[in-house]
């Protein structure tokens, strides 16, 4: 369509508002409480136009084709100005000590709505700080806007935070005669409420801090940050979350820790928050720096001598690392007949290699990112919330926003995903059917499928009778759908009319005994349906590892460690050689939506680099950035300067970060042997599992979620096997035997506990070959 804003001819889709057309065509109209992909609220109504001669609010009005759109009039302009100033009635003047000061939208909305007087006057009421754990709220400077409650349940999906009764002097009825009607409604409004968490006085959620983000104001702030320092002080260095395969666009807050002492600190980490949304280990696992790094040149000396003597067999090494860093260990490799050890990212690539054979490219087909614009979702082997927070916000978004439809599979039944909406179908299922899983999306949703898949499904096809009003009839359906409790009449409401599908998944399937079986069959719905297949990579890098580096096993030998214990260890926190953290280097990372994104450093290093081992070792680059361009020796990667990657978002909320990966044909390999499937049910009691705001020993270093490792279980399994919460509780499988300390979560309605390896004093490895462990449960004192 074509709308006509101010005069500026402006292209359009169907149903889209007037305020999106408006902001990504550079158009400005103010708004102070819609967020980009949410649900309009009308809280603030700073938003109004003249549409076709009509006042709207263009948050929430649909553009038409043709329409005029006039966004300043005298009458606005004045109207805006009255909204501001009821805005302002008892707001606290104590901008010089406000955390928001600098970046306040009220502040900025006042000065542009030319606010100098005040005519509104009304009774103010006291209200305590409060302070909810990691945040804290100011009711004083509340302004009532919502879009904290609006990214709650829009983009969170937890609905932690609700309005409550104010308890303050409602304004004047004869005041509606006096004054603009918008006005008057605004601030009646905004007398009448407060913001309150939802589930009693304590706030209850993941604390994920999108809150303190999308305040306007200083009522919620992050508790750490609050009267730390003066936001215009602050330098924002662009990054990526480090924490986890997201790598989300955030940015560093850092200034110096004063006067005398010229060190410079992470304050906070923020992001545009109408299109890049954090989960808890982005917003507040910044602290994680090696501070007090030095260079030990006698050690130094010496590993480099056992490289060049070849006394180095192996590389042992994780996948919080950058793309320059895995470059370097590859080149390691090959210069030295080394093995690069890393057993998650080996897995992850075995999984992405034998998909690729199968759906006949190098990469999986899909991306996290659209999902929030797609019709119908299936998830499957991903504890989603907690695995990967971020891809769960866009589930939420899609469904809350889009109205789009979902069927969840999960071994373990998380309360708040069932909650997101009724168009979600969450089956929980046994472990072990995970390729019964696939099997039914491919008999679904399968086109032009090869003769031996179509004989192997037909096989397994069953009768069933289905009941339609008073008429019972026989309908063939594939015994798998019966086995997992598919409702397929409910299947068939969800699916009707949608047009792009989704299929995400996650570990489960990786570290899956059938992993290699799930990834064929992966490859073959990526093939031969609509679907967009998504392989959520494990840790931060896990995507950039598997295609920089040829990984292999541990061989005997002595082994080098580059932030992993072995005989001489190159670390963040302790070893022979002090490196880097990820807050502390320049590089890149490839993100689950396949792009290679950039961060930077945002405090000074003064130890030795894995550049520095290469130069010693004769790699020769002056930076470690100069290896950028070299990844494309890769054949996905494209050979650009780091100093070359963009890292923003528009005003439509498209991504300019970095760039994508590019998808390499694969000749398609034999066909898949049903015969080998396994369909095993798995009995477990103990699933293998980090919190929701945990992902790695570095998150678990960050001073604002340190924590002890501890059996995290659901109050079904605290009953059946007699504990209590705080508790001692053992975990044993056969001569091995553990001591874990138990924490409820509530979130979860099976009977079932997890335990994290995040805590790198408690070693979990021994009682896990998958995700699933069927462990003996004791009593502490037992």
């Amino acid at each position: 369509m074509s709308v006509f804003i101010d005069g500026i001819h402006c292209k359009a889709d169907e149903s889209e508002s007037i305020l999106n057309i408006a902001r990504r065509n550079g158009i400005y109209i103010p708004a102070i409480c819609y967020l980009s992909g949410c649900s309009p609220t009308l809280a603030c109504r700073l938003c109004m136009v003249e549409a076709e001669g009509k006042r709207v609010y263009s948050c929430n009005a649909k553009a038409k084709d043709g329409m005029a759109v006039v966004t300043n009039s005298p009458e606005i302009i004045s109207e805006r100005n009255a909204i501001m100033q009821t805005y302002c009635i008892n707001h606290p003047l104590e901008c010089g000590v406000c955390d928001k000061s600098g970046e306040c939208e009220l502040q900025n909305l006042t000065a542009l709505m030319q606010v100098t007087a005040q005519n509104y006057a009304i009774k103010d009421t006291h209200k305590p700080h409060v302070k909810w754990g990691k945040i804290s709220y100011d009711p004083a400077l509340c302004i009532v806007c919502e879009r904290c409650i609006t990214v709650c349940k829009d983009k969170i999906g937890e609905g932690a935070l609700k309005t409550t009764a104010r308890g303050g002097d409602q304004v004047a009825k004869e005041m509606k005669d006096l004054m603009p009607k918008d006005a008057f409604a605004v601030w009646s409004k905004f007398q009448k409420s407060l913001i309150a968490p939802s589930g009693g006085e304590e706030l209850d959620c993941s604390f994920c801090g999108e809150c303190t983000s999308v305040c306007p104001v200083g009522a919620l702030v992050g508790s750490e940050f609050k009267y730390s320092s003066n936001v215009w002080e602050l330098e924002k260095i662009p990054a990526a979350n480090p924490h986890s395969s997201d790598c989300e666009l955030i940015y560093y807050d850092v200034k110096t820790t004063g006067i005398s002492e010229r060190k410079r600190k992470i304050y906070r980490v923020s992001n545009d928050f109408h299109f890049a949304t954090l989960n808890p280990a982005a917003r507040y696992g910044y602290d994680f720096a090696n501070e007090n790094a030095s260079k030990d040149e006698e050690n130094f000396k010496n590993i480099t001598r056992k490289f060049r003597l070849g006394e180095v067999k192996n590389i042992i090494f994780n996948s919080f690392i950058t793309n320059e860093e895995a470059l370097i260990l590859e080149l390691l490799r090959e210069k030295f007949g080394l093995n690069l050890v890393n057993n998650e990212a080996k897995r992850y690539q075995e999984f992405l290699n034998e998909y690729a054979k199968f759906s006949s490219e190098s990469l999986y087909n899909g991306d996290a990112a659209s999902l929030s614009k797609t019709d119908f979702i299936i998830t499957a082997g991903s504890f989603l919330r907690y695995d990967a927070p971020n891809a769960s916000y866009a589930l939420n978004n899609a469904l809350k926003i889009n109205k789009s439809s979902a069927i969840y599979f999960h071994t373990v039944a998380d309360e708040v995903v069932k909650s997101y909406s009724k168009n979600l179908l969450f089956i929980e299922h046994k472990a072990g059917v995970e390729a019964k899983i696939l099997l039914w999306i491919l008999h679904e949703f399968g086109e032009n499928l090869d003769e031996d898949t179509k004989e192997f499904l037909d096989r397994n096809l069953i009768d069933i009778e289905v009941t339609e009003g008073e008429e019972t009839k026989i309908k063939k359906q594939l015994k798998f759908a019966d086995e997992l409790g598919i409702d397929e009449a409910k299947i068939a409401e969800l699916r009707a009319k949608k047009e792009s599908f989704a299929l995400v998944v996650g570990e489960d399937f990786i570290y899956h005994e059938e992993a290699l079986n799930l990834a064929s069959l992966l490859g073959m719905i990526a093939k031969f349906s609509k679907f967009k297949v998504v392989i959520l990579p494990p840790r931060t890098n896990s995507l950039g590892v598997a295609k920089i580096c040829t990984l292999s096993e541990r061989e005997s030998g002595f082994s080098f460690g580059y932030n992993e214990k072995a005989d001489f260890s190159m670390s963040v926190y302790g070893g022979d050689l002090c490196a880097p953290a990820l807050t502390q280097q320049e590089g890149t990372f490839v993100s689950y939506d396949k792009r290679v994104v950039p961060t930077n450093a945002a405090l000074p290093y003064l130890g030795y680099t894995l550049n520095d081992l290469a130069n010693e070792l004769g790699l020769k680059s002056r930076y470690t950035i100069d290896y950028t361009p070299k990844l494309a020796r890769v054949g996905e990667f494209s050979e650009v300067k780091f100093d070359d990657l963009q890292n923003y978002y528009d005003n439509a909320g498209n991504s300019h970060r970095g760039y994508l990966l590019n998808a390499v044909d694969i000749e398609a390999q034999a066909k898949f042997e049903f015969d080998k499937l396994k369909f095993d049910e798995q009995e477990f009691s103990v699933y293998k599992a980090n919190p929701i705001h945990q992902f790695s020993k570095f998150t678990n270093r960050a001073s604002q979620l340190n924590e002890v490792g501890a059996l995290y279980a659901s109050q079904a399994f605290l009953d059946k096997f007699e504990l209590c919460e705080n508790e001692a509780a053992k975990i044993k499988l056969g001569d091995k035997i553990l001591a874990l300390h138990v924490k409820l979560d509530k979130n979860l309605s099976s009977c079932v506990a997890y335990i994290g390896e995040f805590d790198e004093k408690i070693d979990i490895d021994a009682f896990f070959e998958s995700r699933y462990a069927n462990l003996e449960i004791l009593k502490g004192d037992r």
